[in-house]
């Protein structure tokens, strides 16, 4: 005897055996019941949910006669919800042998010519059943002129004719059918409906199988219990009557539950190291990358929605230990960090699904994403970076102000200028003096013209702090530039922090009052990271500390202030070299136009 595979082996017999489409067996069931049956019906929805199942077996409860022997004879029961099965029109109903219920196939019959033979044959009273059953699969294949031939037949056909038809695509059906007809939607069947389903399967075919094997050919039926069916034939016919999540996952081609986990956790820690080992591994193995692609989008899903939701349960459709798993990594970040992971995810998807190199795109994908600078409330950023530009705006008027205004921005900081000595005013010709007398010109012995003395020592002073300090920025700077490649967002945070004390053990940072960076860079991780760059720098260990509201951080320089300063000199300078520039002169004295932002190549 042939092989049945085990789509067809266990397709349901009953309303109730209906897996995910409670909605239609309920209603069609309470229609029979109470004598409220249409003359046609549409049922609509994707592949493999049930819809020609469900005409079957609505044929079924119409035409059924009960068991042999149950009913007297030469009496009509009726119409019943729940089929014998074992009457001689369910048996061959079931093996599509009944001459009084025909399936047709909507690409094949679809002229006008086959409409009209059928209808023909409808005045003729069935042969043996209640009822003649019509049911067109793919009807939407059906032409124009087929569909206006039956118009009047679907509005008013014989009492004794029950049309149903199939389709995937119900937007191809015109409205005047749709107006002539019930309609039923069925749905997508969940992953965790497919899943008991299977279980209930491999049972009664003795074979073994773990909860990680029927999860992933659950996930992999996307929401079809034929193609669950079909899978689970082929996995059967690799693994005999033992089936492991590692073999399934292999067979199938797609990653295992683990190692979308790995990829996700990895992306939540920012460690691009381990996302590009884990992606290696699925290429070397010969794993569909798109398809990794499709799942991690779909896990990162699951994971925003566990993290916002109080009760996700009902939203995740996952196995118990995979909802673990999944609130385990919803707990590892906030929701606006798991969220804009998804939606970078989402927007470069569709490159990574069509990328003629599809391992390269996903792979720069995570990479970028796993290097994500950490987020700031915007409000608050907002706030506290206007009140940094006003502190810095302050203290950099009241150095240039202290500054001599010859000196250049790159001279370093000018010393205070004593007074300078009295001239002596030109000698005019004039007779000389009487005896005792004083000349206007003559400096008073007692009353000598000199620089005061006073001011010299502050000025010295004030010369060596500057110079200590652009010493210790300078060294600064080669510590910060050690952290830039290895955390380029702490680098960028440590800029703005003024160095007090840096020397070998000791390095003391000071920040103003209420920075926002000095709470990004003090966490655990990156206090670690700048005492390892400091060790190195001075070949000692060294212990970093932070002082928040520091005095001197109020008015000292700061690294990121001198690379602003030298920004803002190379634009003055560019601009004024291109006001010079002959193309661009002409240009403006031609139509009238001025100069009003000017951005460097390198920048």
């Amino acid at each position: 005897m042939s092989y049945v595979v085990l789509a067809r082996k266990w397709r349901p017999m009953r309303f109730e055996d209906l897996v995910g489409q409670e909605h239609v067996a309920r209603t069609l069931a309470n229609a029979i019941a109470v004598g409220r049956v249409a003359h046609a019906f549409l049922f609509t929805g994707v592949r493999g949910v049930g819809k020609t199942t469900s005409a079957r077996i609505l044929a079924k409860a119409l035409n059924c006669t009960r068991k042999p022997g149950s009913v007297a004879a030469g009496t009509d029961p009726g119409p019943t919800a729940t089929p014998c099965l074992e009457c001689s029109a369910c048996l061959e109903i079931a093996a599509g042998s009944d001459l009084d219920v025909r399936e047709i196939d909507g690409a094949s019959y679809n002229g006008v010519d086959e409409v009209r033979k059928l209808q023909d044959a409808l005045p003729y009273r069935p042969a043996r059943d209640r009822y003649k059953i019509f049911i067109v699969d793919e009807v939407h294949m059906l032409s124009q002129s087929a569909w206006n031939a039956f118009l009047k037949t679907l509005e008013e056909p014989p009492p004794h004719v029950k049309f149903i038809f199939a389709t995937t695509e119900v937007q191809k059906v015109p409205i005047t059918i749709l107006s002539r007809v019930q309609r039923f939607d069925f749905k997508l069947i969940p992953a965790q409906l497919i899943a008991q389903r299977l279980r209930y399967v491999v049972s009664e075919e003795k074979i073994a199988a773990d909860d990680r094997a029927i999860s992933i050919l659950a996930r992999e039926a996307a929401g079809s219990m034929r193609d669950a069916m079909s899978l689970l034939d082929q996995v059967i016919a690799w693994g005999g009557e033992e089936l492991r999540g590692e073999d399934v996952a292999r067979v199938l081609g797609v990653a295992s539950h683990q190692v979308l986990y790995d990829i996700v956790g990895a992306l939540i820690a920012g460690d691009p190291e381990r996302c590009l080992g884990v992606v290696g591994e699925l290429a070397n193995q010969g794993y569909d990358i798109g398809h990794v692609a499709r799942d991690l989008l779909k896990l990162l899903r699951d994971v925003v929605v566990a993290r916002v939701c109080k009760a996700p349960d009902e939203l995740l459709d996952l196995a118990d230990d995979e909802k673990r798993d999944v609130s385990a990594l919803a707990a590892k970040s906030d929701a606006d960090d798991l969220l804009r992971l998804h939606q970078g995810f989402s927007q470069a998807f569709d490159e990574v699904v069509k990328s003629g190199q599809p391992r390269a795109a996903l792979e720069m994908l995570l990479v970028r994403l796993a290097r994500r600078p950490p987020l700031l409330p915007i409000d608050d950023l907002l706030g506290r970076l206007a009140g940094l530009e006003r502190r810095l705006g302050a203290a950099g008027g009241q150095q240039r102000s202290a500054a001599s205004p010859a000196r250049g921005p790159s001279a370093g900081p000018a010393l205070a200028e004593a007074p300078p000595l009295a001239r002596p005013r030109p000698r005019e010709p004039q007779t000389a003096p009487s005896a005792g007398a004083r000349r206007d010109d003559e400096v008073p012995p007692a009353e000598p013209v000199l620089a005061p003395v006073t001011p010299i020592a502050p000025a010295r002073a004030r010369a060596e702090a500057a110079s200590a300090l652009e010493e210790r920025l300078g060294v600064w700077r080669e510590i910060i530039e050690r952290l830039r490649e290895a955390r380029p967002e702490l680098a960028a945070f440590l800029e703005h922090a003024v160095p007090l004390k840096l020397e070998p053990g000791t390095l003391a940072l000071g920040w103003p009052k209420g920075s926002i960076f000095a709470g990004q860079a003090s966490t655990k991780e990156n206090m670690e990271l700048l005492s390892r760059a400091a060790a190195d720098q001075f070949g000692v260990a060294t212990q970093v500390t932070f002082e928040l509201d520091s005095a001197e951080a109020k008015s000292a320089t700061t690294v990121a202030a001198q690379d602003s300063d030298a920004r803002e000199q190379r634009v003055r300078e560019a601009m004024a070299q291109a006001r010079q520039h002959p193309r661009i002169s002409e240009a403006m004295e031609i139509l009238g136009a001025r100069l009003k932002e000017l951005k460097l190549a390198n920048e």
